[in-house]
């Protein structure tokens, strides 16, 4: 941990905390907040330090899916170091990890925080085109065949857009703040870069609002055809039902015990019985047929 160095924490231990905020001088207090799963994106400046929480996306698997969802990222920007805290390995700190962020120097400590900032809006929209395509691809499915599991990844689906438009809002606050606030220290190119994040972020969510409509008003729709099929189902099955019953009733009034049932001494009487059952039975059928109950 040396001067100018960008140092992260993943899920630290107390020990891991403790080396960090001894060595470095930095606020205990602001390493466990980004150590909080439900702190809100805020920005705190004390003695000199500054503290950024924002959320960003992470991938969440979830019985056999995936469920998009987000956490919390501190970053604390010291005298003369760059901290970053999260609970959770993500693909943003991999990104810089692996060199897939070009121009980054840890010594720029602004541009760094600037840049980290960028890069999670630009996952947002990452994540928010995947979210497209799995819907997409998910109601492809649904044509096909309405079972439960693409209504659950629907609802999923769905349940990733409200976590991404909370937070990209919550966001879109901290990051105003900064550019109308003196909170940490900007040349010319830093503050078009920042300019550049709030329109990343409010593209962000207005992806987010419309593709979370689209998949609200698919679930409605679908929600709509799995209902009707059911009353084209439960009325199939009562016609049905009511001309089964035709013939039962017949076979219940001369199946009686009683004297002088008409046809009873008659050789023919069954087939008499039958027929007047089944021309009842086709009657009722035609009128059911041109009720359209079939």
């Amino acid at each position: 941990m040396e001067e100018g160095a960008w140092i992260h924490l993943t899920d630290p231990s107390e020990e891991e905390v403790e080396r960090v905020v001894t060595t470095l001088g930095i606020e205990r207090s602001f390493v466990m907040a980004a150590l909080d799963e439900e702190e809100p994106s805020r920005i705190d400046h004390e003695d000199g330090q500054t503290l950024i929480i924002v959320d960003i996306p992470i991938v969440v698997p979830a019985d056999g899916s995936f469920l998009y969802d987000t956490v919390p990222l501190g970053i604390i920007m010291a005298e003369k170091n760059v901290v970053t805290v999260c609970l959770e390995e993500t693909s943003l700190i991999e990104d810089f990890w692996n060199r897939r962020v070009r121009s980054f120097d840890t010594c720029k400590m602004t541009r760094l925080v600037l840049q980290l900032l960028y890069k999670n809006a630009s996952k947002y929209l990452q994540y928010l085109r995947q979210i497209d395509k799995a819907s997409t691809q998910v109601e492809t499915a649904l044509h096909k065949s309405m079972k439960n599991r693409e209504l659950i990844q629907m609802l999923k689906l769905e349940k990733s857009l409200v976590y991404f438009s909370t937070s990209l809002k919550s966001n879109e606050v901290v990051l105003e703040k900064i550019l109308k606030g003196n909170l940490i220290k900007r040349y010319p190119d830093d503050t078009d870069l920042l300019e550049d994040i709030i329109i990343e972020s409010k593209q962000a969510i207005e992806m987010c609002n419309i593709y979370r409509d689209i998949l609200s008003g698919t679930m409605d729709a679908f929600a709509s055809v799995i209902s009707n099929n059911l009353n084209i189902v439960m009325k199939y099955l009562a016609s049905i039902t009511i001309i089964l019953a035709i013939p039962t009733i017949f076979s219940g009034l001369w199946g009686m015990n009683v004297a002088n049932i008409p046809f009873a001494d008659n050789p023919l009487g069954f087939w008499i019985v039958f027929g007047i059952s089944a021309l009842a039975t086709g009657i009722g059928a035609l009128i059911l047929w041109k009720k359209k109950m079939f």
